[in-house]
């Protein structure tokens, strides 16, 4: 009960103190950036169910409490392998004269790559206040970009929320069958093929797929990738014409 009432009571990494590259006397060889590194590269390669603490500390041939000489937690670390993947997002200058349109595809697109890079990513966002400098340097510049699409001050953050919550799920939902289709040792075409196959078995879902047969045929596409692909581009191009139609009748 008491561990239940500290978990709900802890706020953030970023907001405790917490965030530091050692205390006196830790292990020679470690730093934080190294620790937050492995974890990253763990949590791709084996997942969040998986990684632990003493995993952590195998892989950097360490005991588990010399990890606690940089973090009181495994939540603090995981905080910061969300923020040290942030940081991974190339970020245009909302500066510069390039378009808003161009800028705003870009951080969309990158988003995407990001999240399908990191499956584990988008829970993990969804669980910590995710309020690191790399996120929040991400955050900002996505505001600059909205800003500058002349949008109402009213509308701007329902314009965020349209174009980022849209890639948030895509690519959750694009990273997380790509890793079941690794765990299931086929393709991503082969994956697609077997579900497809299996689903058409339940009567009411293959009613569904056939009605929808000529809606995937339209969209085109010879395999998976090239299908998402396409799907993205157009539900993007849809979002930037709705934010362009809502400038103009502000305008007008």
């Amino acid at each position: 009960m008491a561990r239940s009432a500290e978990r709900a009571a802890r706020t953030s990494v970023w907001l405790e103190g917490k965030v530091r590259r050692g205390r006196g006397g830790q292990p020679s060889g470690l730093d934080r950036d190294r620790i937050t590194g492995v974890t990253v590269r763990l949590l791709d390669a084996e997942g969040m169910p998986k990684f632990s603490m003493r995993r952590l500390a195998a892989e950097l041939n360490v005991t588990a409490m010399s990890v606690y000489w940089y973090v009181d937690t495994k939540d603090d670390l995981l905080e910061l392998a969300l923020d040290a993947a942030f940081g991974e997002l190339p970020l245009p200058d909302p500066e510069s004269d390039e378009n808003w349109r161009d800028q705003l595809r870009a951080l969309a697109t990158e988003y995407r790559a990001l999240l399908v890079r990191h499956p584990w990513l988008s829970p993990l966002a969804g669980t910590f206040l995710n309020i690191g400098p790399n996120a929040l340097a991400f955050s900002r510049v996505v505001q600059q970009v909205i800003r500058k699409t002349g949008l109402p001050a009213a509308g701007l953050t329902g314009a965020i929320s349209a174009v980022f919550q849209f890639v948030y799920g895509y690519g959750t939902i694009e990273g997380h069958y790509i890793a079941r289709s690794a765990a299931a040792g086929m393709t991503q075409d082969e994956y697609f093929r077997h579900a497809m196959t299996a689903a058409t078995r339940a009567p009411s879902a293959a009613e569904v797929l056939q009605e929808s047969a000529d809606l995937m045929e339209a969209r085109g596409g010879d395999t998976v990738e090239e299908m998402r692909e396409r799907d993205f581009t157009f539900a993007l191009d849809l979002l930037v014409a709705g934010i362009e139609a809502m400038v103009k009748r502000n305008g007008d």
